[in-house]
């Protein structure tokens, strides 16, 4: 056997269990872990339980030649997830690894959201929601296929069954890359979209992979985002009238300035007279909860606060951009029912718990990227330009605390089929 070569770094792979105990990576080939006994990790896993190894060394399908070598498997746990969380170290033919999503990624997620865009665009302002989402989840779902990486979906657009693309626990990606969770909306605010409303956006955020709090047994989440002067000063669990004065002398401007962001539901309706009360002004949203936490973010942005209870996935998605902000996010679960309630505290969720940015999502490597489905203070939505069609997007890298804004022309007959 030869020995090891000296140029192998770490590399993580989610790999799937199978009924005879063997390991698929994704939709990649299977490969072989040359360790004692690969029946020993596997047993008693669940069959399509997402894993990952560290061993070695490590063969290809045809068991032709040695691609890696590992170490001894270790274990990681989590907190909303039961599975078995194991790594293994592989190279690629290049013999360059990747343990967590680098730089790129971003990039090439990005391409996704501008294909759900652009396939929207025909049903802004025609009233048809569902088919707008439809074109936007088809599209995104086509382009995520092509990127070199292992994504697990932990928010997506619902459980299997009801979801036919994807849907929570899929894996997407061409398998060729880092591990990752991610959570995606092919269009955050389609009833914007189908009424021709502002601030719809097409969204995916990444991080490294077990990172992502999985939220989605609790559909609503009590939130407070703000920009980096809300950090030792504002709390959700304080009445909303002294968060607003803390945080209007954190920014040295006075109250009557101030603009805070809720969504437009009756739910909220206390909550509004409240800071209004308080001699702050209200940005009432229709929708778009994840555009409007991050605007919140956003240091050149006029909402200073958002508030309100919204969706608990939105709000996992929103932590992962507020981050690279180095803005504030907190939240609080708001389950409905006693059900709901049971469901959440089966998947491991906590009530009468304040999560943090960091609770929602753990560590910096995070990205967040968005392109504008209608007009909005976020990003721009999509035009058609004679031959062409003009997407924006914003994309946000907590490791580097960068902010990138990408314009892209796209020509209307590669898209749209049209002459």
């Amino acid at each position: 056997m030869p020995s090891e070569p000296a140029s192998v770094r770490p590399w993580s792979a989610a790999l799937i269990v199978c009924e005879d105990d063997t390991l698929i990576a994704g939709n990649a080939n299977p490969v072989f872990l040359a360790v004692s006994s690969i029946s020993a990790y596997c047993s008693g896993v669940a069959t399509g339980t997402a894993v990952s190894f560290i061993g070695g060394p490590v063969r290809d399908r045809a068991y032709s030649r040695v691609v890696g070598w590992g170490c001894p498997v270790r274990h990681r746990g989590h907190l909303a997830r039961q599975h078995i969380d194991k790594e293994i170290r592989m190279a690629d033919d290049d013999g360059i690894l990747f343990t967590q999503p680098d730089r790129n990624l971003a990039m090439e997620l990005v391409r996704a959201t501008e294909a759900a865009a652009i396939r929207a665009f025909p049903f802004i302002g025609r009233g048809d929601k569902n088919g707008a989402d439809g074109a936007a989840v088809d599209a995104m779902r086509k382009f995520l296929g092509t990127v070199d990486f292992a994504g697990t979906i932990v928010i997506g657009e619902g459980e299997k069954d009801k979801a036919p693309m994807l849907f929570n626990g899929e894996v997407v990606g061409n398998g060729n890359g880092p591990a990752c969770d991610i959570a995606v909306d092919p269009i955050d605010g389609t009833s914007l979209t189908a009424a021709g409303r502002s601030n719809a956006i097409s969204m995916i955020a990444a991080s490294d992979r077990g990172t992502m709090l999985d939220a989605s047994s609790v559909f609503y989440m009590n939130k407070l985002v703000t920009d980096a002067d809300g950090h030792g000063v504002v709390d959700i669990r304080t009445p909303i009238g002294e968060n607003i004065r803390a945080l209007a002398k954190a920014k040295g401007k006075p109250v009557e300035e101030m603009l805070i962001g809720v969504l437009d539901r009756p739910r909220h309706a206390e909550l509004i007279e409240e800071i209004r009360a308080a001699g702050a002004g209200t940005r009432l949203m229709l929708d778009g909860d994840v555009a409007g936490g991050i605007n919140a973010a956003r240091y050149e942005s006029r909402i200073d606060m958002c508030v309100g209870i919204g969706g608990s996935p939105e709000g996992v998605a929103t932590a992962c951009a507020v981050k690279a902000l180095g803005g504030f996010i907190q939240g609080i679960m708001w389950p409905q029912t006693d059900d709901e309630r049971e469901r959440g505290a089966a998947a491991g969720l906590l009530f009468d718990h304040v999560y943090e940015a960091d609770d929602l999502v753990r560590g910096d490597n995070t990205f967040f990227v968005a392109t504008g489905v209608t007009d909005g203070a976020l990003v721009r939505g999509v035009e058609r330009k004679g031959p062409i069609i003009r997407t924006e997007s914003i994309v946000l890298r907590a490791r580097s605390g960068t902010i990138r804004r990408v314009s892209a022309d796209h020509l209307v007959q590669k898209w749209l089929g049209e002459d």
